[in-house]
């Protein structure tokens, strides 16, 4: 792809593409769901901890208004492992889950079978 074409979203913004090199720095990891608790300053918002295999942390996730706590738990999900935390009204994020949204739909982006904790994506 040469540099000045772009890739759109389903939103249809223009995304800059970036390098191979640039995305093998995104470390995306298999991560299990052990506790679910709602955000205590936010209503679309779970604070979510997870274990990534070698790791436990935390992680704030805005699926709330499409997953119940119960439907959370023990799920294992896809996480950007390497992200830099992030304060979100007021707690630490050190992590996202990956998540497809089409029209009003969510749905998270996880394995399709069972795999263990912290198994790299890619």
């Amino acid at each position: 792809m040469a540099e000045e074409e772009t890739v759109e979203n389903s939103e249809k913004e223009a995304i800059a593409p970036i390098s191979f090199d640039d995305f093998m720095n995104v470390e995306l990891r298999t991560a299990k769901v052990l506790e679910v608790e709602p955000h205590p300053k936010a209503d679309r918002l779970w604070l979510l901890k997870i274990d990534g295999g070698d790791e436990q942390r935390q992680i704030v996730a805005g699926v709330r208004s499409h997953y119940t706590a119960d439907e959370l738990l023990g799920a294992t999900i896809v996480v950007v492992w390497n992200l830099q935390p992030a304060t979100i009204r007021g707690v630490e994020s050190k992590g996202m889950l990956l998540a497809v949204q089409d029209g009003e739909v969510v749905r998270l982006l996880g394995p399709d079978g069972k795999v263990a904790a912290g198994c790299r994506v890619g």
